[in-house]
């Protein structure tokens, strides 16, 4: 059969997630807090997907994933998946309809736990491939692993056309420039910085494999979200006396900040 004449394609993509870190689903303010956050942005979290991470959940704390997500789509939030926890919260997670997904890349260091009774990791778990069990391998000493290797920087991305509403430009392992304008819906994704040297209106995500020191600048802050390392901000949360000003965007002490620029 031609490639062509094949009834779908499997590729690969990047796709920007929101994650909903929950500490006690218990607690009666949960989600009127959540609803009362989603009321300042309705458009951005209508329908959007979120990934559960509840690593901070107690041990052995009850969960019910259907009546929880339930919950959340009330509130037009889409759990999609399952972000950490326990091998048994994993479990659970799957058999609501719920995927397990892989750490961040800013958590890379952290092992990916296996899934329970299936001998794969969480990533290979999704496709079902994989190398044979460990257990048919001839069993060997254990040695000792040398550090990884830092991934090699790719250095910075230059686009100079203005970037129209729905693309999506991703500088992996750098910063991203953009010699141009950003349209509404468009969206910047970086592991570096981000600058933009034009009107910022759409997405920029700078950061994105957790460097925490990572910055956006732009030319026109009239962008609808902007985020460093996972902490963003959308249109609603930022000060009116900010737009289409010149700032950078930074995080400090865990808060995000922006700040005009001084010229």
């Amino acid at each position: 059969m031609a490639y062509r004449d094949a009834p779908f394609q499997m590729r690969g993509s990047t796709f920007t997630l929101m994650v909903l870190k929950v500490g006690d689903p218990r607690n009666p303010n949960f989600f009127p807090v959540l609803a009362g956050k989603i009321a300042q942005a309705p458009n951005f979290f209508r329908n959007a997907p979120v990934v559960l991470d509840l690593d901070d959940l107690p041990a052995g704390a009850p969960f019910d994933f259907a009546q929880f997500t339930g919950l959340l789509r009330n509130l037009g939030l889409i759990c999609i998946g399952l972000q950490g926890g326990t091998r048994e919260l994993q479990d659970a997670a799957l058999a609501a309809g719920l995927a397990v997904v892989p750490p961040a890349r800013g958590g890379a260091s952290e092992p990916i736990r296996p899934l329970a009774d299936s001998g794969r990791s969480a990533a290979q778990g999704a496709l079902g491939g994989g190398a044979p069990a460990a257990a048919a391998q001839p069993q060997q000493p254990p040695q000792p692993q040398p550090a990884p290797a830092p991934a090699p920087s790719r250095g910075s991305l230059i686009v100079t056309e203005p970037i129209r509403s729905g693309r999506q430009i991703y500088a992996e392992g750098g910063d991203l420039i953009v010699i141009g304008a950003v349209s509404p819906g468009a969206e910047l994704v970086a592991d570096g910085s981000i600058h933009v040297y034009g009107a910022l209106r759409g997405r920029a995500l700078a950061g994105v494999g957790g460097d925490r020191s990572a910055r956006i600048f732009c030319h026109s802050l009239e962008a609808e979200l902007v985020s460093i390392a996972g902490l963003y901000r959308v249109s609603e949360d930022m000060d009116k006396s900010l737009r289409r000003r010149q700032v950078q965007i930074y995080l400090d002490n865990g808060f995000l900040h922006i700040d005009p620029v001084a010229v």
